[in-house]
């Protein structure tokens, strides 16, 4: 039987898993198995009356009430993965729970295989690297752009992947993040077809990007571009639960969707969450929808609007698509003539009760939401025109820290091998001229500082304020 829910205007879209927990929470049965809160009445009741009795109801986990299987995929599950490839034009989706590190990880572990070579962008996820320490894969890594000004990474040149490639016949994947954090991207076509020129598959991070494949005046999917394999953070900006994301294998694809998915089974949890489950149908679902697709139009407008803006100011300005690659409008990354990007969130955040994305040393970034409305945008351009006015201070740069690790890695060893070495643990003064045991890479964005097997040098330190002591190789 086909699950159908309308919404208010009558529109008819298929939500298999919210309609199966809607199902179950409705025909409540007499439950005598996990999660052992049952229902919320073994819950403390001031966490119950914070988050509601009915969001406690669907906390359960897969094959009960006939909600299907997560691994295999089976009943409403499968039946939401396959709604989800539909949507996005891929041969195959899967469900990730613990975001798109789980995707990442399953794509290293089920590919490669020790001392396979993997080319990769320095300024990838943390979660790609964790996946080769676990493989063994050996990153070869590309130095994209950099927009010094801005403070920022900036797109991959087609032309050094294919120069790796042609210096390195034993490369098994090019593994590319397109867009940035900040919203830059790369061309990702011709990265491609370099890519199939060599035979070798493209993975495309593609986490900040799920609105792409549901707007025109967004870019275009690597689904769409001939990438083999994209994930998608669904949490971050397609409006699912924070921790949900999806893992697509590409029509035509030359990797081995089997392998994948073996590995994903080895990864994730045997009680998976119904809840981020059925939120994940529904973000797709919703974005499918003629309301969703007038959320992802209003955030795009309202982007747009607050550049506009912008513009108008003397001392703060938004990074734009005119010296040669292209932006998601969505992101948009501001700096100040005065303050650093620190500064300026605090102030935002103290005196205006704004919260932004992450701020760097340079600026800081913005998201335009599906979920934002146009008097969200009209306050934060508001605000930004007083404080374009207003005479602060930084004092930011006194505590001598950076954000935004931008060094290309002085590399001794393979990470795996590093990580895997004996280790000592020593003040951070001491540890110059050493070999780094441990991934260090804040979040956000999740751009490592130092990885295992890299040299530790000087310029490293002002990265490293928050730090007192460094894993080091014995």
């Amino acid at each position: 039987m086909t699950n159908v829910i309308k919404n208010k205007t009558s529109e008819k879209y298929k939500a298999p898993i919210v309609e199966a927990l809607k199902n179950a929470c409705e025909n409540p049965s007499y439950q005598f198995h996990i999660p052992g809160h049952t229902k919320g009445n073994g819950s403390l009741p001031d966490f119950k009356k914070l988050i509601g009795k009915k969001a406690l109801c669907v906390d359960t986990t897969d094959e009960f009430d006939g909600l299907g299987t997560l691994h295999p995929a089976t009943g409403p599950i499968k039946e939401a993965q396959e709604l989800a490839a539909k949507a996005f034009g891929a041969k195959k989706t899967f469900f990730l729970l613990n975001g798109s590190t789980a995707g990442n990880l399953a794509l290293a572990l089920g590919l490669t295989k020790k001392g396979q070579k993997i080319i990769a962008n320095r300024n990838c996820h943390r979660s790609l690297l964790t996946g080769m320490i676990l493989s063994g894969a050996e990153p070869l890594w590309l130095v994209p752009k950099k927009f010094d000004e801005w403070g920022i990474w900036g797109n991959i040149q087609p032309e050094s992947v294919e120069e790796l490639l042609k210096n390195n016949e034993d490369v098994s994947m090019v593994w590319i993040t397109n867009p940035t954090y900040e919203g830059v991207v790369s061309d990702v076509k011709s990265i491609s077809e370099i890519c199939k020129k060599y035979n070798v598959p493209l993975i495309v991070d593609e986490a900040h990007a799920a609105l792409w494949n549901f707007n025109g005046h967004l870019p275009q999917s690597a689904l769409k571009l001939g990438a083999d394999a994209v994930v998608h953070s669904l949490h971050k900006t397609g409006g699912s639960m924070s921790q949900s994301s999806m893992l697509h294998i590409a029509e035509n694809s030359m990797l081995d969707c089997d392998a994948v998915e073996k590995a994903l089974k080895l990864l994730h949890t045997t009680s998976p969450s119904m809840m981020l489950l059925a939120s994940l149908d529904a973000a797709r679902a919703n974005l499918e929808s003629s309301r969703g697709k007038k959320q992802i139009e209003r955030a795009v407008n309202n982007a747009k609007y607050l550049r506009r803006e912008i513009n108008k100011l003397e001392t703060i300005h938004s990074l734009k698509p005119d010296f040669g690659y292209k932006t998601d409008v969505t992101k948009v990354f501001i700096k100040s003539d005065y303050l650093s990007g620190k500064r300026l969130e605090s102030i935002l955040e103290i005196d205006f009760n704004i919260e932004v994305e992450s701020a760097s040393d340079a600026g800081l970034l913005v998201l335009s939401n599906i979920g934002n409305t146009r008097r969200d945008m009209e306050y934060l351009v508001k605000c930004l025109q007083k404080i374009d006015k207003t005479k602060y201070s930084d004092i930011c740069y006194l505590e001598n820290k950076k954000h935004m690790p931008m060094l290309v890695p002085q590399i001794k060893m393979t990470p795996r091998e590093a990580f895997f070495s004996d280790k000592e643990v020593i003040k951070k003064e001491d540890a110059i001229g050493r070999i780094s045991a441990e991934v260090i890479a804040e979040c956000p964005p999740g751009i490592s500082i130092l990885l295992p097997g890299e040299l530790i040098t000087k310029e490293h330190l002002p990265y490293l304020a928050d730090y007192e002591t460094l894993e080091v190789l014995k």
